[in-house]
């Protein structure tokens, strides 16, 4: 039997992450830190000299990948409502601009930063479990400030995808987007975790084409097909 070793930096990061767990177990949602694979996943469409947002950072697993992406010439704001996670990324990277706040206040963190609109928002917060009112707060702001053109990725744990809550949280930002999402899901992670990726388009249709993503989020294929097992059901394995 062949024994995984653990270095002290990923027990520690397990440790941090358990305790923020413990203290606030529903802004947290999960058991175990992102695994590498499921960072790389959520972090592909950022591009060198992008203007990045991270909506739950957590101890940083993503932010990681997200510095290495966006280099020296690109721009990252991370926040958290958890001190802990926010002191342990600050300390690890100075570079970056995290903040101690709740994601509903997008739009005022970007307007202090004089930015009107950013390249990609990465998000690692639980939808699943979040109350409805403050799921739609944060959807809101992605609609505010996501360019178009630009991407808005989160992922949601295999095992909660069917929640309504989660359910309801992919028909809204939809809706609010213009758009469904693509899907992957990624196996080598505890536990697996379904990758959600919204290119943000602008549609001449306005509020008529988002009817139509709300239609097509509910009642599986539309004209273009393929929705149904996107919304529906678990999307194939892709990683």
């Amino acid at each position: 039997m062949k024994l995984i070793r653990t270095s002290s930096s990923e027990w520690r990061e397990h440790l941090v992450f358990l305790g923020a767990l413990m203290r606030n177990p529903r802004n947290v949602g999960a058991i175990a830190p992102s695994s590498a694979l499921l960072a790389r996943h959520v972090a592909r469409h950022v591009t060198p000299g992008s203007r990045v947002v991270e909506l739950g950072p957590g101890t940083g697993v993503v932010t990681r990948e997200l510095l290495v992406r966006k280099g020296e010439s690109g721009t990252l704001l991370a926040v958290d409502t958890d001190r802990t996670f926010v002191d342990r990324i600050r300390r690890a990277w100075p570079e970056v601009d995290c903040v101690c706040a709740s994601a509903e206040t997008l739009p005022l963190l970007a307007a202090e930063r004089g930015w009107a609109e950013v390249d990609h928002i990465v998000c690692g917060l639980p939808f699943a479990v979040l109350p409805a009112a403050t799921t739609t707060l944060i959807v809101d702001g992605v609609e505010k400030l996501l360019r178009s053109g630009g991407t808005f990725t989160t992922f949601q744990y295999a095992h909660t995808f069917r929640l309504p809550p989660a359910a309801s949280f992919r028909r809204q930002m939809s809706a609010h987007l213009c758009c469904l999402p693509t899907s992957q899901l990624v196996v080598r992670n505890v536990p697996p975790a379904i990758v959600l990726t919204w290119h943000r388009r602008v549609s001449p249709g306005g509020a008529s084409n988002r009817d139509q993503v709300l239609w097509a989020t509910n009642s599986g294929p539309g004209p273009a097909g393929g929705t149904r097992r996107m919304h529906a059901g678990l999307p194939r394995v892709r990683g």
